[in-house]
């Protein structure tokens, strides 16, 4: 017979109930008195799955850089897909905003959620304390080895916006990116420069940058168009003939950036995105970029928590190109490639400087 709740209440000189509420995180205990009973129980072999507790309360954790709704709104559809799935499950959601410079695990135990969810991008420091807290965990547009996590296929969606521009010619494709520390850009990146070398042409690093650090996408990304703009210039060279921006706010920014340098959109220079904002539609020209369903990475990530074993603790969910104007494509199409028809059961692919390591034949980042 395996070891009970009873030996490690004997272990550890505490009644059966202040075991019960330690190891399911139930408030009442002090966090001393938790940690050591956990370790206990870690130390004697008992299975705490036996007692996962049922999630009543949710907490929606995100960094302070996404909280800006208005500039930036891919967050708030997700956060929609959260609340939608916790109401269906009889689960109340809170939000907690959070920076380095909080004691966001502070603020976390004030909340005294069942379950954390965690989306975007976290300090690496945080994401450990979040797991070293031992409360249901899934991380909702960021992956890490070993925990649950819901995300976009980034870089086959970069591949099908490159691939849709090799189609129609372009070849000086230019790449606005941000933060390589977002797993969701830097996967971006990586099928950026993928497709280079699974086209056969030359990879021009040149033509990759990236947006200052502290700058929101709009202010960042026009700066980075301008450099990209300057640079050919000052090298005699023609300005790309095509951007692939990281998001929709970069694109649009790079977008305004061309045109008031008299450059043709379409024509001169076309513009594709990511994320599909409703922005993107109404632009002139209107935005050729990639879809996302965005609430349903928030649908995902409740669900998984709330699987007991789940059959894939990674889940990868397809997007799909929406052409338009700003690339002179033929109709929009809605229908996803084969290749991320099956993107569903697939592991998330390493992040550039992993392949790096691997020994892939792939160009370096700028």
């Amino acid at each position: 017979m395996g070891t009970t709740i009873r030996d490690v209440a004997q272990a550890a000189n505490v009644s059966i109930g202040t075991v019960s509420r330690a190891l399911k995180n139930q408030p009442g205990l002090s966090e001393a008195t938790r940690a050591r009973i956990v370790e206990i129980a870690q130390s004697l072999g008992y299975d705490s799955a036996q007692l996962r507790p049922r999630i009543r309360r949710l907490t929606f954790l995100l960094h302070r850089q996404h909280n800006n709704f208005a500039a930036s709104p891919f967050f708030s559809h997700v956060l929609h897909g959260v609340e939608d799935a916790c109401r269906e499950h009889g689960i109340v959601p809170a939000l907690l905003t959070a920076g380095p410079a909080d004691d966001t695990i502070q603020q976390l135990r004030l909340h005294a959620p069942d379950a954390v969810a965690v989306a975007g991008f976290v300090e690496p420091e945080t994401l450990a304390a979040l797991v070293a807290l031992q409360r249901p965990l899934v991380l909702i547009d960021l992956w890490a080895q070993g925990l649950r996590s819901v995300n976009i296929d980034n870089a086959a969606g970069a591949a099908l916006a490159m691939h849709h521009l090799f189609a129609m010619g372009r070849r000086r494709v230019a790449f606005i990116g941000g933060s390589l520390a977002h797993y969701s850009i830097a996967q971006r990146a990586l099928g950026y420069r993928r497709a280079f070398f699974e086209a056969g042409l030359l990879f021009d690093p040149s033509l990759e940058t990236t947006i200052e650090g502290g700058l929101d996408p709009d202010t960042g990304a026009a700066l980075a168009m301008q450099r990209l703009l300057d640079g050919a210039r000052l090298r005699g060279e023609p300005p790309p003939d095509a951007v692939f921006a990281y998001n929709d706010a970069a694109a649009l920014a790079a977008l305004r950036v061309c045109q008031a340098s008299g450059l043709r959109v379409p024509e001169d220079i076309a513009i594709v995105g990511f994320d599909d904002i409703a922005a993107a539609a109404h632009a002139t020209p209107a935005l050729t970029t990639l879809a996302v369903d965005k609430e349903a990475l928030g649908r995902r990530g409740v669900e998984l928590l709330l699987e007991e074993t789940p059959q894939q603790s990674e889940i990868v969910l397809p997007v799909r190109l929406v052409e338009r104007a700003s690339t002179a494509g033929a109709a929009p199409t809605s229908a996803p490639t084969s290749a991320l028809k099956s993107a569903q059961n697939s592991t998330p692919p390493p992040a550039p400087e992993s392949v790096a390591r691997r020994g892939k034949t792939l160009p370096e980042a700028t």
